[in-house]
């Protein structure tokens, strides 16, 4: 996974990232916490180190 620096921060991060805006869900379904973990995993197997995520995404859950 190629890495950029993240703005004047200087750390790397990964070009591409993750939204979690509805991570372990889709649309009007109930959170689901082993999709969730899933999710993230393959996102960590990839080399996906960028996560856009916030306190409010899915009621806190994401």
């Amino acid at each position: 996974m190629k890495q950029r620096v993240f703005g004047k921060t200087g750390r790397s991060v990964s070009e591409i990232g993750l939204g979690t805006w509805q991570l372990g869900t889709r649309w009007g379904d109930p959170f689901n916490h082993e999709e969730a973990l899933s999710i993230l995993r393959t996102a960590d197997e990839a080399g996906i180190t960028f996560i856009d995520t916030a306190d409010v995404y899915n009621g806190g859950k994401s």
